[in-house]
């Protein structure tokens, strides 16, 4: 719980729907902590891994933005049902236990190497090899948070609507749209060294989504 109640009090900082002193703030945060605590109450194997109040965020914004005010009234509820089966695709990456096995974090860090290879051999090259800068390095962050702290909150919602609009489910779309965002600085990466290409994947520049968007639909 108070893993749970700290981790809540830092989601998005910046945004008076999560923040503040408003009793509206207030009772945001109780709800994101009441979902997350019944999650890790019926997930023992999991429980609470820290950064899945950025993943529940997005699901609970819209949900209690619904200017229907009926179903802004279940928000709470409605996050919890679609933060199970949002989860339930990507819970392997989650389990520690999992961590070095072909379905846990590793693996899927795996796949994604796989699929810059792929498309762009050279990048893939470059950065694996040649500057030795790993998946590990910067997709861990951005495949177990979904995208959620490499974009501002508009941008996520934009690409949440793609990755939960996939039929086939989230994870290759996912993984597609992370091969994109390396792909769309390819220039600047195989210009860097270790150290540049670290910082510049760890903390990814401003991009146009449709664009990015566009060009994972393309390696589809």
């Amino acid at each position: 719980m108070e893993q749970i109640d700290r981790d809540v009090k830092r989601t998005h900082p910046d945004m008076q729907f999560f923040c503040g002193d408003s009793s509206f703030a207030k009772s945001n945060q109780e709800s994101l902590k009441n979902v997350l605590l019944i999650f890790a109450k019926l997930n023992a194997g999991i429980r609470y891994v820290q950064g899945m109040n950025e993943v529940l965020a997005p699901l609970f914004f819209v949900f209690r933005s619904d200017p229907d005010d009926k179903n802004a009234e279940f928000a709470e509820a409605d996050s919890f049902f679609c933060f199970v089966e949002l989860l339930s695709g990507f819970r392997d990456n989650f389990c520690q236990k999992l961590d070095n096995s072909a379905v846990g974090i590793r693996g899927t860090l795996a796949k994604l190497s796989q699929l810059v290879a792929k498309y762009d051999g050279e990048l893939q090259q470059h950065l694996e090899i040649t500057t030795e800068v790993n998946p590990q390095f910067y997709a861990f962050r951005w495949i177990t948070l979904l995208l959620t702290q490499e974009f501002n909150f508009a941008d996520t919602i934009h690409i949440w609507d793609t990755l939960l609009s996939d039929p086939g489910g989230p994870q290759e779309t996912l993984l597609r749209i992370c091969c994109a965002m390396l792909i769309l600085v390819r220039k600047r990466l195989l210009a860097g060294d270790f150290t540049s290409n670290l910082k510049l994947l760890q903390n990814y520049p401003p991009t146009n989504i449709s664009h990015l968007l566009y060009v994972a639909n393309k390696l589809h």
